[in-house]
């Protein structure tokens, strides 16, 4: 069936002013073609229109690129998955003695080191800015055992990134060139703003459609999120892992489930090597989605029909997009219905809840969780360097069941889901974001 590009453009327009996207990149790839779409602008102060060839940030897409590299080494027989980082980095120390001696490439590609990860540190411009990251994550306290939990970890894919340089002998970037752009003939896909720049660029937005105030992140974390490319690019990149031979021998090795996870509202129920893992009407999913400063970009790949979507925005309600983008897409090709998100039931759900109340905090985020008349309240604040970058959110929260909630920002039509944990004989967590954040107070 050859899809209907004019009204893919049409309803891509349609979406994006809906949702407040400032501009937006759309591909896919279905029965045996690629199709690419365009809309909006650049950068709202310069009015320069998005086309199919013009650069966004893909965020932590980025991760499923630097697992695949990884995957590569493994094949050639560097390393196997079960590996210890200090087997590769000898240098490699986190807080706590025995996780640095556990630690392995799994639980850097599963996010089950435990490392609180979400450091956002600028270590310089030079070759060396990731051996100097993973220096400063000697620092970091673990927020679960290696191996006992899952939480969103951006320092473990830097510190893949590092054994990936250590390995290869090249920077990140140019080992990322050769293992994988340069095979699958990627001339749109670049990390650093000097090769960015010689294309047409995104200017991440705020929920104002105001320029964001930076446009990217620190190379020092590039393989945890720096990657720019085009919609077509990243479908070339999935399409690759449906594909045995394309880079990979064996790519369905990185969908076979690791660990399932503790909030299986928000994106997945398993996380694979690199890829997120669901399951929607029956159809297999690996996805990844990415958020930089004021841009975002969303992976679906469906092994069972061979489909490869990718959509790159630069602002706007960036899950109430993509949710709506995606639904009605699989909808025509394939007659695939997308869960719907996580809402408040239809009845109240009375739930005892002030064993929740507290503070809960990590690397990057502190949350205060409150109660009034049986009902919880939640304000997460950003700190150190993401301050000024990411903003405060207040949820009110509606039970779902005992441990799972879910609320809803202001101006925001999908819901957040909250999944409490408290540990009889351990520390209590809140489960948001993908983030296991422990409660401190």
């Amino acid at each position: 069936m050859k899809a209907d590009m004019e009204h893919w453009a049409g309803r891509l327009a349609a979406l994006s002013a809906e949702s407040k996207v400032p501009g937006a990149s759309l591909a896919f790839y279905c029965d045996g073609q690629t199709y690419e779409c365009a809309t909006g602008v650049l950068n709202t102060a310069t009015g320069a229109p998005v086309r199919t060839d013009s650069l966004f940030q893909i965020g932590s897409v980025t991760k499923v690129w630097t697992a695949t590299q990884l995957m590569l080494l493994a094949e050639r027989g560097l390393i196997t998955l079960d590996t210890p980082v200090v087997d590769v980095l000898p240098g490699f120390r986190v807080g706590d003695a025995e996780a640095t001696a556990t630690i392995s490439l799994r639980h850097l590609l599963t996010h089950t080191s435990g490392i609180d990860g979400d450091l956002f540190l600028d270590t310089g411009r030079g070759d060396d800015c990731l051996a100097h990251y993973v220096e400063a994550c000697a620092g970091l306290e673990q927020t679960f055992p290696a191996g006992d939990s899952h939480s969103y970890c951006n320092a473990g894919f830097v510190i893949a990134g590092r054994v990936i340089e250590q390995l290869t002998g090249k920077v990140w970037d140019q080992a990322l060139r050769e293992q994988i752009c340069a095979p699958l003939g990627l001339a749109h896909t670049w990390t650093l703003p000097e090769d960015v720049l010689r294309f047409g660029a995104a200017m991440g937005h705020d929920d104002h459609g105001g320029t964001a105030p930076a446009w990217g992140l620190p190379r020092s974390v590039g393989p945890a999120g720096l990657i720019c490319s085009t919609a077509a690019d990243v479908v070339s990149f999935g399409r690759a892992h449906l594909t045995p031979g394309a880079l990979l021998a064996d790519p369905a090795m990185l969908r076979k489930p690791q660990v399932d996870l503790p909030n299986p509202y928000a994106g997945g129920q398993q996380w694979g090597i690199g890829w997120s893992l669901d399951e929607w009407d029956g159809h297999e999913v690996a996805s990844h989605t990415g958020d930089t400063i004021g841009q975002h970009a969303a992976l679906w790949v469906l092994p069972g029909s061979g489909t490869v979507v990718a959509v790159l925005i630069n602002g706007g309600r960036s899950v109430e997009f993509q949710h709506r983008l995606i639904s009605e897409l699989l909808y025509e090709l394939h007659d695939l219905r997308v869960p719907e998100p996580l809402g408040p039931p239809a009845e109240p759900v009375e739930v005892d809840v002030d064993a929740y109340t507290g503070v809960y905090e990590r690397a990057g985020s502190r949350i205060h969780v409150t109660s009034r008349a049986g009902r919880l309240r939640m304000r997460t604040e950003p700190t150190g360097i993401l301050v000024g970058l990411a903003r405060p959110r207040s949820l009110e929260l509606a039970a779902v069941d005992a441990t799972t909630f879910v609320g809803r920002a202001d101006g925001d039509s999908i819901g957040d889901a909250v999944v409490f944990e408290i540990r009889p004989d351990g520390p209590s967590y809140l489960h948001y974001g993908g983030r296991a954040t422990p409660k401190t107070g």
